[in-house]
Protein backbone atom coordinates (compact mmCIF):
# COMPACT_ATOMS: atom_id res chain seq x y z
CA UNK A 1 0.00 0.00 0.00
CA UNK A 2 0.78 3.82 -0.50
CA UNK A 3 0.29 6.76 1.82
CA UNK A 4 -2.79 7.51 -0.26
CA UNK A 5 -4.29 3.85 -0.61
CA UNK A 6 -3.12 3.87 3.44
CA UNK A 7 -5.53 6.74 4.42
CA UNK A 8 -8.51 5.53 2.50
CA UNK A 9 -8.37 2.42 4.81
CA UNK A 10 -11.24 2.55 7.41
CA UNK A 11 -10.38 1.61 11.19
CA UNK A 12 -11.53 -1.43 10.25
CA UNK A 13 -9.33 -2.32 8.26
CA UNK A 14 -6.08 -0.57 9.40
CA UNK A 15 -6.76 -3.12 12.57
CA UNK A 16 -7.32 -6.22 10.49
CA UNK A 17 -4.08 -5.25 8.93
CA UNK A 18 -2.38 -4.48 12.11
CA UNK A 19 -3.43 -7.49 14.02
CA UNK A 20 -0.64 -10.18 12.47
CA UNK A 21 2.26 -7.70 12.38
CA UNK A 22 1.59 -7.14 16.22
CA UNK A 23 1.28 -11.09 16.98
CA UNK A 24 4.58 -11.12 14.87
CA UNK A 25 2.63 -13.49 12.43
CA UNK A 26 5.40 -11.38 9.38
CA UNK A 27 6.07 -13.64 6.42
CA UNK A 28 9.93 -14.36 6.60
CA UNK A 29 10.13 -16.26 3.11
CA UNK A 30 11.61 -13.07 1.12
CA UNK A 31 13.46 -10.79 3.30
CA UNK A 32 14.56 -8.85 0.68
CA UNK A 33 17.82 -7.64 -0.45
CA UNK A 34 20.04 -5.15 1.45
CA UNK A 35 22.21 -2.45 -0.16
CA UNK A 36 26.40 -2.62 0.02
CA UNK A 37 28.00 0.88 0.68
CA UNK A 38 28.53 2.27 -2.59
CA UNK A 39 24.29 1.62 -3.65
CA UNK A 40 24.12 3.16 -0.19
CA UNK A 41 26.36 6.26 -0.83
CA UNK A 42 24.60 6.56 -4.32
CA UNK A 43 21.41 6.09 -3.26
CA UNK A 44 21.77 9.36 -0.62
CA UNK A 45 23.95 11.02 -2.90
CA UNK A 46 20.12 11.19 -5.56
CA UNK A 47 17.96 11.87 -2.22
CA UNK A 48 20.31 14.98 -1.39
CA UNK A 49 20.55 16.15 -5.48
CA UNK A 50 16.52 15.99 -5.24
CA UNK A 51 16.56 18.12 -2.08
CA UNK A 52 16.18 15.32 0.58
CA UNK A 53 17.77 14.98 3.59
CA UNK A 54 21.49 12.93 4.10
CA UNK A 55 20.13 11.84 7.17
CA UNK A 56 23.27 11.64 8.68
CA UNK A 57 22.89 11.73 12.60
CA UNK A 58 20.87 8.31 11.86
CA UNK A 59 21.97 4.64 10.72
CA UNK A 60 21.66 3.53 7.25
CA UNK A 61 18.81 1.34 7.39
CA UNK A 62 19.26 -0.41 4.32
CA UNK A 63 22.48 -2.56 5.83
CA UNK A 64 20.45 -5.04 6.29
CA UNK A 65 16.98 -6.39 4.51
CA UNK A 66 13.57 -4.71 4.93
CA UNK A 67 12.55 -8.48 7.02
CA UNK A 68 15.42 -8.61 9.28
CA UNK A 69 14.58 -9.58 12.82
CA UNK A 70 15.46 -6.38 13.76
CA UNK A 71 13.22 -4.57 11.94
CA UNK A 72 10.07 -6.91 12.16
CA UNK A 73 10.66 -6.09 16.07
CA UNK A 74 9.99 -2.65 15.71
CA UNK A 75 7.34 -3.40 12.91
CA UNK A 76 5.74 -5.45 15.62
CA UNK A 77 5.96 -2.76 18.61
CA UNK A 78 4.83 0.15 16.68
CA UNK A 79 1.63 -2.45 15.33
CA UNK A 80 1.16 -3.33 18.78
CA UNK A 81 0.87 0.62 19.64
CA UNK A 82 -1.25 1.42 16.80
CA UNK A 83 -3.89 -0.89 17.79
CA UNK A 84 -3.97 0.08 21.57
CA UNK A 85 -4.90 3.26 20.12
CA UNK A 86 -6.98 1.91 17.88
CA UNK A 87 -9.33 -0.31 19.99
CA UNK A 88 -11.06 2.35 21.92
CA UNK A 89 -11.75 4.35 19.17
CA UNK A 90 -13.54 0.97 17.51
CA UNK A 91 -15.21 0.60 20.63
CA UNK A 92 -17.23 3.70 20.33
CA UNK A 93 -18.46 2.58 17.11
CA UNK A 94 -16.10 4.43 15.44
CA UNK A 95 -14.70 1.78 13.29
CA UNK A 96 -15.97 2.96 9.94
CA UNK A 97 -14.12 6.24 10.07
CA UNK A 98 -11.18 6.61 7.55
CA UNK A 99 -8.12 8.09 8.07
CA UNK A 100 -7.90 10.40 5.78
CA UNK A 101 -11.69 11.57 6.98
CA UNK A 102 -11.80 15.71 7.48
CA UNK A 103 -12.75 16.77 10.87
CA UNK A 104 -15.01 19.23 9.20
CA UNK A 105 -16.83 15.84 8.14
CA UNK A 106 -17.30 15.17 11.42
CA UNK A 107 -20.28 15.06 13.76
CA UNK A 108 -20.67 16.32 16.86
CA UNK A 109 -20.55 13.07 18.35
CA UNK A 110 -18.49 11.79 16.17
CA UNK A 111 -15.60 14.30 18.06
CA UNK A 112 -16.59 13.85 21.35
CA UNK A 113 -16.00 9.97 21.48
CA UNK A 114 -12.56 10.70 19.43
CA UNK A 115 -11.59 12.87 21.99
CA UNK A 116 -12.79 10.61 24.81
CA UNK A 117 -10.86 8.13 22.86
CA UNK A 118 -7.88 9.93 22.99
CA UNK A 119 -7.71 10.65 26.47
CA UNK A 120 -7.81 6.82 27.56
CA UNK A 121 -4.86 6.47 25.62
CA UNK A 122 -3.42 9.07 27.42
CA UNK A 123 -3.68 6.82 30.40
CA UNK A 124 -3.98 10.13 33.15
CA UNK A 125 -5.10 9.82 36.48
CA UNK A 126 -6.65 12.37 39.25
CA UNK A 127 -7.93 14.21 36.00
CA UNK A 128 -12.02 15.64 36.24
CA UNK A 129 -13.60 14.50 32.92
CA UNK A 130 -16.83 16.94 32.09
CA UNK A 131 -19.39 15.29 29.00
CA UNK A 132 -21.90 16.63 28.13
CA UNK A 133 -24.34 14.17 26.57
CA UNK A 134 -21.82 11.72 25.49
CA UNK A 135 -24.80 9.37 24.41
CA UNK A 136 -26.40 11.68 21.97
CA UNK A 137 -26.62 10.09 18.72
CA UNK A 138 -25.73 6.94 19.86
CA UNK A 139 -27.51 3.50 18.90
CA UNK A 140 -27.90 1.67 22.64
CA UNK A 141 -25.46 -0.61 21.33
CA UNK A 142 -23.00 2.13 20.56
CA UNK A 143 -24.17 3.38 24.03
CA UNK A 144 -23.19 0.09 25.61
CA UNK A 145 -19.05 0.71 24.35
CA UNK A 146 -19.28 4.27 25.63
CA UNK A 147 -20.37 2.90 29.17
CA UNK A 148 -17.46 0.55 29.29
CA UNK A 149 -15.42 3.61 28.37
CA UNK A 150 -16.49 5.99 30.67
CA UNK A 151 -16.20 3.17 33.64
CA UNK A 152 -12.38 2.32 32.21
CA UNK A 153 -11.74 6.44 33.24
CA UNK A 154 -13.01 5.90 36.50
CA UNK A 155 -11.24 2.78 37.22
CA UNK A 156 -8.12 4.92 36.30
CA UNK A 157 -8.87 7.01 39.16
CA UNK A 158 -10.56 10.05 37.73
CA UNK A 159 -13.63 11.78 38.09
CA UNK A 160 -16.66 12.01 35.46
CA UNK A 161 -19.36 14.65 35.27
CA UNK A 162 -21.86 13.99 32.68
CA UNK A 163 -25.00 15.78 31.35
CA UNK A 164 -27.22 13.08 30.58
CA UNK A 165 -30.48 11.97 29.52
CA UNK A 166 -30.12 8.38 28.64
CA UNK A 167 -32.16 6.18 31.32
CA UNK A 168 -29.60 3.04 30.74
CA UNK A 169 -26.88 5.57 31.31
CA UNK A 170 -28.06 7.13 34.31
CA UNK A 171 -29.13 4.06 36.24
CA UNK A 172 -25.15 3.18 35.83
CA UNK A 173 -24.14 6.25 37.93
CA UNK A 174 -22.31 6.60 41.23
CA UNK A 175 -24.42 9.49 42.11
CA UNK A 176 -27.17 11.61 40.45
CA UNK A 177 -28.05 15.42 41.14
CA UNK A 178 -31.11 15.87 39.30
CA UNK A 179 -32.00 20.17 38.23
CA UNK A 180 -35.43 21.37 37.83
CA UNK A 181 -38.46 20.58 38.82
CA UNK A 182 -38.99 23.04 35.38
CA UNK A 183 -37.12 24.37 32.70
CA UNK A 184 -36.11 28.28 32.22
CA UNK A 185 -36.90 30.47 34.97
CA UNK A 186 -39.15 27.19 36.14
CA UNK A 187 -35.81 25.50 36.81
CA UNK A 188 -32.74 26.25 38.48
CA UNK A 189 -33.17 24.19 41.58
CA UNK A 190 -31.51 20.82 42.86
CA UNK A 191 -34.56 18.61 43.03
CA UNK A 192 -32.42 15.44 44.57
CA UNK A 193 -28.88 15.40 45.25
CA UNK A 194 -27.38 11.15 46.27
CA UNK A 195 -27.15 7.83 45.15
CA UNK A 196 -29.55 6.65 42.72
CA UNK A 197 -31.70 4.82 44.75
CA UNK A 198 -32.50 8.16 46.86
CA UNK A 199 -33.83 9.81 43.88
CA UNK A 200 -37.29 7.43 44.12
CA UNK A 201 -38.59 9.45 47.51
CA UNK A 202 -38.13 12.96 45.58
CA UNK A 203 -41.77 13.76 44.60
CA UNK A 204 -40.64 16.85 42.47
CA UNK A 205 -38.46 15.09 40.14
CA UNK A 206 -39.70 14.08 36.71
CA UNK A 207 -36.61 12.09 36.32
CA UNK A 208 -38.08 9.79 38.72
CA UNK A 209 -40.90 8.48 37.03
CA UNK A 210 -39.27 7.52 34.08
CA UNK A 211 -36.36 6.05 36.29
CA UNK A 212 -38.59 4.21 38.87
CA UNK A 213 -42.34 4.18 37.72
CA UNK A 214 -41.30 2.96 33.99
CA UNK A 215 -43.46 5.68 32.62
CA UNK A 216 -45.52 4.13 29.79
CA UNK A 217 -45.62 5.88 26.61
CA UNK A 218 -49.67 6.62 25.53
CA UNK A 219 -50.70 3.44 23.94
CA UNK A 220 -52.78 3.85 20.88
CA UNK A 221 -53.86 1.76 17.52
CA UNK A 222 -51.13 1.35 14.77
CA UNK A 223 -51.87 3.00 11.88
CA UNK A 224 -52.65 -0.01 8.76
CA UNK A 225 -50.08 1.39 5.65
CA UNK A 226 -52.49 1.24 2.70
CA UNK A 227 -50.23 2.55 0.01
CA UNK A 228 -46.29 3.07 -0.08
CA UNK A 229 -43.47 5.38 -0.86
CA UNK A 230 -41.35 3.01 -2.92
CA UNK A 231 -37.49 3.96 -3.46
CA UNK A 232 -34.91 2.13 -5.54
CA UNK A 233 -31.40 1.96 -6.82
CA UNK A 234 -30.78 4.29 -3.75
CA UNK A 235 -26.94 5.07 -4.03
CA UNK A 236 -25.40 7.92 -1.80
CA UNK A 237 -22.37 7.30 0.59
CA UNK A 238 -22.54 3.59 1.64
CA UNK A 239 -25.85 3.08 0.38
CA UNK A 240 -25.21 0.93 -2.66
CA UNK A 241 -28.32 0.41 -5.22
CA UNK A 242 -30.84 0.44 -1.98
CA UNK A 243 -34.79 -0.25 -2.38
CA UNK A 244 -36.65 0.33 0.28
CA UNK A 245 -39.94 1.69 0.84
CA UNK A 246 -41.93 3.78 3.35
CA UNK A 247 -45.95 3.70 4.59
CA UNK A 248 -47.58 6.38 3.57
CA UNK A 249 -49.51 8.61 6.16
CA UNK A 250 -47.96 6.63 9.09
CA UNK A 251 -45.54 7.51 11.51
CA UNK A 252 -41.53 5.51 10.15
CA UNK A 253 -38.74 5.20 12.48
CA UNK A 254 -35.05 4.44 10.54
CA UNK A 255 -32.75 3.29 13.08
CA UNK A 256 -29.29 1.17 12.94
CA UNK A 257 -25.94 1.50 14.86
CA UNK A 258 -23.95 4.94 14.25
CA UNK A 259 -22.54 4.75 10.62
CA UNK A 260 -24.91 2.58 9.21
CA UNK A 261 -26.38 4.96 6.88
CA UNK A 262 -29.44 6.17 7.97
CA UNK A 263 -28.69 9.84 7.58
CA UNK A 264 -27.70 9.18 4.39
CA UNK A 265 -31.05 7.81 3.74
CA UNK A 266 -33.55 9.85 5.47
CA UNK A 267 -31.88 13.15 5.44
CA UNK A 268 -29.75 13.15 2.31
CA UNK A 269 -31.09 10.65 -0.66
CA UNK A 270 -35.15 10.96 0.90
CA UNK A 271 -35.17 14.25 0.53
CA UNK A 272 -32.89 14.79 -2.90
CA UNK A 273 -35.19 12.43 -4.63
CA UNK A 274 -38.40 13.53 -3.63
CA UNK A 275 -37.77 17.45 -4.12
CA UNK A 276 -36.64 16.67 -7.30
CA UNK A 277 -39.82 14.67 -7.77
CA UNK A 278 -41.85 17.56 -7.08
CA UNK A 279 -39.88 19.69 -8.89
CA UNK A 280 -38.77 21.90 -6.04
CA UNK A 281 -35.46 20.63 -4.89
CA UNK A 282 -34.47 21.26 -1.35
CA UNK A 283 -32.38 24.35 -1.10
CA UNK A 284 -28.07 22.90 -0.23
CA UNK A 285 -27.42 23.43 2.95
CA UNK A 286 -25.16 26.91 4.02
CA UNK A 287 -21.62 26.35 3.70
CA UNK A 288 -20.12 26.45 7.33
CA UNK A 289 -16.77 28.96 7.73
CA UNK A 290 -13.99 26.65 6.68
CA UNK A 291 -11.14 27.02 4.08
CA UNK A 292 -12.41 26.49 0.91
CA UNK A 293 -9.43 24.20 -0.16
CA UNK A 294 -10.23 21.66 2.67
CA UNK A 295 -14.02 21.35 0.91
CA UNK A 296 -14.98 18.01 -0.67
CA UNK A 297 -17.66 17.76 -3.74
CA UNK A 298 -20.62 16.93 -2.79
CA UNK A 299 -22.16 13.54 -3.24
CA UNK A 300 -24.67 13.14 -5.69
CA UNK A 301 -27.58 10.98 -4.95
CA UNK A 302 -28.42 8.14 -7.47
CA UNK A 303 -31.45 5.98 -7.82
CA UNK A 304 -35.48 6.80 -8.61
CA UNK A 305 -39.00 6.73 -7.33
CA UNK A 306 -40.95 3.74 -8.46
CA UNK A 307 -44.10 4.87 -6.73
CA UNK A 308 -46.18 6.75 -4.05
CA UNK A 309 -45.35 10.28 -5.67
CA UNK A 310 -49.48 10.80 -6.36
CA UNK A 311 -49.90 11.04 -2.58
CA UNK A 312 -47.17 13.40 -1.54
CA UNK A 313 -47.46 17.17 -2.53
CA UNK A 314 -44.69 18.83 -0.22
CA UNK A 315 -41.53 17.72 1.82
CA UNK A 316 -40.48 19.52 5.16
CA UNK A 317 -36.99 18.75 6.27
CA UNK A 318 -36.62 20.05 10.12
CA UNK A 319 -33.14 19.61 10.99
CA UNK A 320 -31.64 20.91 14.17
CA UNK A 321 -29.51 23.71 12.00
CA UNK A 322 -29.52 26.94 13.53
CA UNK A 323 -32.81 29.23 12.29
CA UNK A 324 -30.04 32.11 12.28
CA UNK A 325 -26.64 32.55 12.43
CA UNK A 326 -26.96 36.60 14.27
CA UNK A 327 -28.16 37.70 17.07
CA UNK A 328 -31.45 39.59 14.93
CA UNK A 329 -32.60 36.47 14.04
CA UNK A 330 -35.30 35.47 17.26
CA UNK A 331 -37.65 32.58 18.50
CA UNK A 332 -40.54 35.44 17.55
CA UNK A 333 -39.50 36.79 13.98
CA UNK A 334 -38.69 32.61 12.79
CA UNK A 335 -42.05 31.92 13.36
CA UNK A 336 -43.97 34.90 12.33
CA UNK A 337 -46.25 35.77 15.71
CA UNK A 338 -43.77 39.34 15.52
CA UNK A 339 -45.64 40.49 12.11
CA UNK A 340 -49.13 40.05 14.47
CA UNK A 341 -47.28 41.44 17.60
CA UNK A 342 -46.09 44.61 15.44
CA UNK A 343 -49.31 44.99 13.68
CA UNK A 344 -51.09 44.83 17.83
CA UNK A 345 -48.72 48.12 18.49
CA UNK A 346 -49.21 50.20 15.39
CA UNK A 347 -52.60 49.91 16.10
CA UNK A 348 -53.05 51.59 19.62
CA UNK A 349 -54.35 55.51 20.26
CA UNK A 350 -50.46 56.66 20.44
CA UNK A 351 -49.05 54.87 17.67
CA UNK A 352 -52.19 55.92 15.52
CA UNK A 353 -51.74 59.88 16.07
CA UNK A 354 -48.06 59.65 15.80
CA UNK A 355 -48.15 57.55 12.40
CA UNK A 356 -46.45 54.59 12.99
CA UNK A 357 -46.73 51.59 10.81
CA UNK A 358 -45.82 48.27 12.13
CA UNK A 359 -41.87 48.44 10.77
CA UNK A 360 -41.40 51.28 13.62
CA UNK A 361 -41.57 48.15 15.78
CA UNK A 362 -38.71 46.23 13.88
CA UNK A 363 -35.44 46.33 15.52
CA UNK A 364 -34.41 46.39 11.83
CA UNK A 365 -35.67 49.41 10.96
CA UNK A 366 -34.04 52.82 11.19
CA UNK A 367 -37.03 54.68 12.25
CA UNK A 368 -37.78 52.46 15.73
CA UNK A 369 -34.72 51.03 16.86
CA UNK A 370 -31.56 52.49 19.13
CA UNK A 371 -29.35 54.79 16.60
CA UNK A 372 -26.05 53.68 18.93
CA UNK A 373 -26.29 50.10 19.05
CA UNK A 374 -28.42 49.91 15.22
CA UNK A 375 -31.06 47.36 17.28
CA UNK A 376 -28.33 44.82 18.00
CA UNK A 377 -29.11 45.57 22.33
CA UNK A 378 -25.14 44.96 22.51
CA UNK A 379 -21.61 46.94 21.83
CA UNK A 380 -18.98 44.83 20.71
CA UNK A 381 -15.61 45.89 21.09
CA UNK A 382 -13.26 43.93 19.01
CA UNK A 383 -9.91 42.95 20.04
CA UNK A 384 -6.49 41.91 18.76
CA UNK A 385 -5.07 38.25 19.24
CA UNK A 386 -8.05 37.94 22.60
CA UNK A 387 -12.00 37.12 21.72
CA UNK A 388 -13.96 40.50 21.28
CA UNK A 389 -15.98 41.96 24.48
CA UNK A 390 -19.64 42.21 24.45
CA UNK A 391 -21.33 44.56 26.79
CA UNK A 392 -24.93 46.00 26.75
CA UNK A 393 -25.77 49.67 25.03
CA UNK A 394 -25.20 52.23 27.19
CA UNK A 395 -28.02 53.89 25.41
CA UNK A 396 -30.98 51.87 24.94
CA UNK A 397 -29.56 49.08 27.71
CA UNK A 398 -30.32 46.35 25.70
CA UNK A 399 -33.83 46.99 24.35
CA UNK A 400 -32.84 47.62 20.95
CA UNK A 401 -35.51 50.51 20.90
CA UNK A 402 -35.19 54.54 20.87
CA UNK A 403 -37.78 56.46 23.86
CA UNK A 404 -40.16 57.12 21.24
CA UNK A 405 -40.52 53.76 20.22
CA UNK A 406 -40.84 52.55 23.88
CA UNK A 407 -43.60 55.26 25.13
CA UNK A 408 -45.99 53.28 23.36
CA UNK A 409 -47.47 50.61 25.13
CA UNK A 410 -50.26 47.72 24.52
CA UNK A 411 -51.54 46.22 27.86
CA UNK A 412 -49.27 47.85 29.93
CA UNK A 413 -46.77 47.08 27.88
CA UNK A 414 -43.94 48.25 25.73
CA UNK A 415 -42.65 46.03 22.26
CA UNK A 416 -39.15 45.42 24.36
CA UNK A 417 -41.42 43.64 27.58
CA UNK A 418 -43.37 41.73 24.90
CA UNK A 419 -39.64 40.29 23.98
CA UNK A 420 -39.01 39.73 27.39
CA UNK A 421 -41.53 37.62 28.00
CA UNK A 422 -41.44 33.66 28.10
CA UNK A 423 -43.62 31.74 25.75
CA UNK A 424 -45.41 30.58 28.67
CA UNK A 425 -46.07 34.22 30.23
CA UNK A 426 -47.27 35.28 26.38
CA UNK A 427 -50.06 32.69 26.10
CA UNK A 428 -51.36 34.01 29.21
CA UNK A 429 -50.71 38.12 27.95
CA UNK A 430 -51.98 37.48 24.31
CA UNK A 431 -54.78 34.94 25.35
CA UNK A 432 -57.05 37.25 23.84
CA UNK A 433 -55.40 37.21 19.86
CA UNK A 434 -55.49 33.90 18.39
CA UNK A 435 -53.50 34.84 15.82
CA UNK A 436 -50.44 35.10 18.20
CA UNK A 437 -51.79 32.97 20.65
CA UNK A 438 -52.02 29.99 18.03
CA UNK A 439 -48.14 30.02 17.45
CA UNK A 440 -47.69 30.43 21.52
CA UNK A 441 -49.68 27.11 21.95
CA UNK A 442 -48.14 24.98 19.64
CA UNK A 443 -44.44 26.01 21.16
CA UNK A 444 -45.65 25.47 24.71
CA UNK A 445 -46.87 22.13 23.99
CA UNK A 446 -43.59 21.06 22.08
CA UNK A 447 -42.27 21.74 25.35
CA UNK A 448 -40.43 25.22 25.04
CA UNK A 449 -42.71 27.03 27.07
CA UNK A 450 -39.45 28.43 28.70
CA UNK A 451 -37.98 30.35 26.36
CA UNK A 452 -38.02 34.28 25.26
CA UNK A 453 -39.46 35.69 22.62
CA UNK A 454 -36.59 37.75 21.65
CA UNK A 455 -34.26 34.71 22.65
CA UNK A 456 -31.53 35.62 19.65
CA UNK A 457 -31.17 32.48 17.24
CA UNK A 458 -27.52 32.10 18.46
CA UNK A 459 -28.37 31.41 21.97
CA UNK A 460 -30.68 28.57 21.00
CA UNK A 461 -29.12 24.07 21.03
CA UNK A 462 -30.27 22.66 17.84
CA UNK A 463 -32.28 20.37 19.43
CA UNK A 464 -34.46 23.91 20.59
CA UNK A 465 -34.17 25.09 17.05
CA UNK A 466 -35.70 21.81 15.30
CA UNK A 467 -38.76 22.16 17.60
CA UNK A 468 -39.26 25.63 16.67
CA UNK A 469 -39.10 24.71 13.19
CA UNK A 470 -41.58 21.84 13.97
CA UNK A 471 -43.57 24.06 15.74
CA UNK A 472 -43.62 26.86 12.81
CA UNK A 473 -45.07 24.17 10.46
CA UNK A 474 -47.89 22.59 13.32
CA UNK A 475 -49.39 25.91 13.29
CA UNK A 476 -50.16 25.88 9.90
CA UNK A 477 -54.03 24.74 8.29
CA UNK A 478 -54.08 22.50 5.35
CA UNK A 479 -51.48 20.22 6.22
CA UNK A 480 -52.26 16.87 4.03
CA UNK A 481 -50.15 15.47 2.15
CA UNK A 482 -46.89 16.49 3.01
CA UNK A 483 -43.93 14.10 3.53
CA UNK A 484 -42.23 15.37 7.14
CA UNK A 485 -38.03 14.51 7.64
CA UNK A 486 -36.19 14.48 10.67
CA UNK A 487 -32.92 13.53 11.70
CA UNK A 488 -32.88 12.09 15.42
CA UNK A 489 -35.19 14.82 16.87
CA UNK A 490 -35.18 13.86 20.86
CA UNK A 491 -31.55 13.59 20.58
CA UNK A 492 -30.41 15.94 23.60
CA UNK A 493 -34.07 15.55 24.89
CA UNK A 494 -35.67 14.61 28.45
CA UNK A 495 -37.32 11.45 28.45
CA UNK A 496 -40.36 13.88 28.74
CA UNK A 497 -39.81 16.43 26.19
CA UNK A 498 -39.42 13.41 24.22
CA UNK A 499 -42.97 12.07 25.34
CA UNK A 500 -44.09 16.10 24.49
CA UNK A 501 -42.41 15.96 20.82
CA UNK A 502 -44.23 12.31 20.21
CA UNK A 503 -47.42 13.57 20.63
CA UNK A 504 -46.63 16.40 17.68
CA UNK A 505 -45.39 14.18 15.50
CA UNK A 506 -48.44 11.56 15.55
CA UNK A 507 -50.83 14.74 15.34
CA UNK A 508 -48.93 15.13 12.25
CA UNK A 509 -49.54 11.42 10.95
CA UNK A 510 -53.06 11.44 12.31
CA UNK A 511 -53.88 14.55 9.74
CA UNK A 512 -53.12 12.63 7.04
CA UNK A 513 -49.18 13.27 6.64
CA UNK A 514 -46.19 10.90 5.93
CA UNK A 515 -43.53 11.42 8.76
CA UNK A 516 -40.13 9.88 8.56
CA UNK A 517 -37.81 9.69 11.79
CA UNK A 518 -33.87 8.52 12.33
CA UNK A 519 -34.30 7.36 16.10
CA UNK A 520 -32.03 5.90 18.53
CA UNK A 521 -34.98 6.16 21.94
CA UNK A 522 -35.93 2.84 21.66
CA UNK A 523 -39.27 4.00 23.78
CA UNK A 524 -39.73 6.58 20.66
CA UNK A 525 -39.34 3.61 17.91
CA UNK A 526 -41.64 1.49 19.89
CA UNK A 527 -44.44 4.45 19.23
CA UNK A 528 -44.08 3.82 15.44
CA UNK A 529 -46.29 2.64 13.03
CA UNK A 530 -43.32 1.29 11.01
CA UNK A 531 -39.74 0.58 11.34
CA UNK A 532 -36.86 0.30 8.96
CA UNK A 533 -33.38 -1.56 10.53
CA UNK A 534 -30.26 -0.84 8.63
CA UNK A 535 -26.97 -2.85 9.62
CA UNK A 536 -25.85 -4.98 9.82
CA UNK A 537 -22.82 -2.91 10.90
CA UNK A 538 -20.76 0.94 9.95
CA UNK A 539 -19.39 2.41 6.81
CA UNK A 540 -18.82 -0.38 4.14
CA UNK A 541 -20.49 -3.07 6.32
CA UNK A 542 -23.41 -1.02 6.38
CA UNK A 543 -26.16 0.45 3.83
CA UNK A 544 -28.38 -2.70 3.70
CA UNK A 545 -32.34 -3.19 5.59
CA UNK A 546 -31.61 -6.25 7.82
CA UNK A 547 -35.09 -5.86 9.43
CA UNK A 548 -38.69 -4.03 8.73
CA UNK A 549 -41.96 -4.07 9.93
CA UNK A 550 -44.17 -3.05 12.63
CA UNK A 551 -42.08 -2.46 16.22
CA UNK A 552 -43.38 -5.78 17.38
CA UNK A 553 -41.78 -7.63 14.36
CA UNK A 554 -38.46 -6.07 13.85
CA UNK A 555 -38.00 -6.58 17.42
CA UNK A 556 -37.88 -10.68 17.15
CA UNK A 557 -35.54 -10.16 13.90
CA UNK A 558 -32.37 -12.32 15.01
CA UNK A 559 -30.22 -10.37 13.04
CA UNK A 560 -31.10 -6.99 14.16
CA UNK A 561 -28.58 -5.37 16.54
CA UNK A 562 -31.77 -3.11 17.46
CA UNK A 563 -34.24 -6.02 18.44
CA UNK A 564 -33.00 -6.79 21.63
CA UNK A 565 -33.22 -3.28 22.51
CA UNK A 566 -36.27 -2.84 21.43
CA UNK A 567 -38.24 -6.03 22.56
CA UNK A 568 -36.72 -4.32 26.20
CA UNK A 569 -38.98 -0.77 25.26
CA UNK A 570 -41.79 -2.90 24.20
Amino acid sequence: LDIAEFGDLSLLKLRDLLRPVAAGEIDAGTTGDSLDHSAREAATARRVAAGGSAHKSSPDIRRTPNLSDEKRLAAQRLAAELLDRLTPLIDLGLGYLALDRGTLTLSSGELQRLRLATQLSSQLFGVVYVLDEPSAGLHPADGEALLAILKRLRASGNSLFVVEHDLDLIRQADWLVDVGPGAGSNGGQIIYNGPIAGLAGADASVTRRYLFDAAPFGQRAARRPESWLQLQGVTRNNLRGLDVAFPIGCLTAVTGISGSGKSSLVAQALPDLVGTRLGRPLAAPEPDEADPLLEERPDITMGHIAGGMDQIRRIVQVDQKPIGRTPRSNLATYTGLFDNVRRLFAATPMARSRRYGAGRFSFNVAQGRCPTCEGEGFMMVELLFLPSVYAPCSTCHGSRYNDQTLEVEWQGRNIAQVLDMTVDEACSFFAGEPSILRPLTVLREIGLGYLRLGQPATELSGGEAQRIKLATELQRTGRGSTLYVLDEPTSGLHPADADRLMLQLQSLADAGNTVVVVEHDMRIVAQADWVIDLGPGAGEDGGRIVAAGRPAEVAENPHSLTATYLKAAL
